[in-house]
């Protein structure tokens, strides 16, 4: 069948359609997702292939033409249904003038083909999770502590013999500028942040869906950590995680995290993304600049997985090539003059 734009009523359960999907949709592929870059400069367009649910935001590259990208989409799990999709997307968009498409999708990375030999060039990744860690939090609570690793349990039971406690706690102006200076404090010097407009229009639009949740760790009237996540369908999302620098509760972010996750099985989730981690061979590496993170999210669960990250395929050869050569970074590079945040 061939695709086609999503029709109003379908828009207004998108979110429903994207959990249909293979992958099981991911809070990248929904509609808050779309929703949010709107607002920071992209077009949006709702796309059904079939029964599958394609979210895709649109830059428009002067003299070139659209480039359209497709956030952890399509939503397949292997290869064979990625190569499939494409071969009935790729004349759609070349229809509505995309020049290139640029995917993302959660399929693993081992065992597979070449992508290469298939005309899909490997680029940046946009969403920051190419791995990451996840669990499956289906079991009871009780049993999910259990088969928590021994430092992430001694964690949590320890933060909460020394008095932390965990509150969830609604996205208000004055909560997201205490959320975003623990994130400042916490990226300093590790990795870069966005500003704090879109990160407070993020958290709010979420929260506002019913689908996202902010939560803070205190120890006395100290907000010692913070933390955002979100719960679409049976998957929840750790997306955001800050604390304090100066750590004077041993355990406050892993008792948050348990927290998190309790959260999340209350809102019908079974299997939880901890959202970004270095890469199953160096997990191990001290050197490398998600080390910490790594080992943080360890304390939780030892399944690492790495995807195949972040492809272009070009529909024009020859506009591809002045884009990926000269014309994207300059796109970056005036974007950010201009606003002070990521051109994605």
């Amino acid at each position: 069948m061939k695709p086609r734009f999503a029709t109003q009523i379908e828009i207004a359960n998108w979110n429903k359609l994207v959990t249909s999907n293979p992958d099981g949709g991911t809070m990248f592929s929904c509609y808050e997702f779309a929703m949010q870059k709107l607002s920071g400069g992209y077009k949006v367009h709702f796309v059904m292939v079939d029964d599958l649910a394609v979210t895709v935001l649109e830059k428009q590259a002067p003299l070139l033409g659209k480039l359209w990208y497709l956030p952890k989409g399509p939503g397949v799990t292997n290869s064979k249904e990625l190569f499939s999709f494409l071969k009935l997307f790729v004349p759609f968009a070349k229809e509505n003038g995309a020049f290139a498409i640029r995917i993302e999708p959660e399929i693993p990375r081992s065992n597979q083909p070449s992508l290469a030999r298939h005309g899909l060039y490997k680029t940046r990744p946009i969403i920051p999770n190419p791995s990451t860690i996840t669990m499956d939090i289906s079991d009871n609570l009780d049993e999910l502590l259990l088969k928590l690793p021994q430092k992430g349990r001694y964690a949590i039971r320890r933060a909460e013999r020394d008095g932390v406690t965990v509150k969830l706690v609604k996205a208000t102006d004055e909560n997201c500028k205490i959320m975003y200076s623990l994130l400042e404090e916490t990226a300093e010097g590790q990795f870069g942040i966005r500003n704090y407009e879109y990160f407070r229009t993020f958290w709010q639009r979420y929260e506002t869906a019913g689908i996202g949740q902010l939560f803070f760790a205190q120890l006395e009237d100290n907000i010692v950590a913070g933390a955002f996540a979100v719960a679409l369908g049976e998957k929840s999302t750790y997306k955001d995680g800050a604390s304090v620098r100066n750590r004077t509760a041993y355990g406050a972010s892993h008792l948050l995290q348990w927290n998190v996750i309790k959260w999340a099985k209350s809102k019908g989730s079974k299997f939880h993304d901890l959202c970004g981690s270095p890469p199953s061979d160096e997990i191990d590496n001290q050197n490398h600049k998600h080390y910490k993170i790594g080992l943080f999210k360890t304390a939780f669960s030892k399944n690492i997985v790495d995807y195949i990250g972040c492809y272009d395929l070009a529909i024009s050869s020859v506009k591809y090539k002045i884009w990926i050569n000269f014309a994207e970074k300059v796109a970056i590079r005036l974007h950010y003059y201009k606003h002070h945040d990521s051109y994605f």
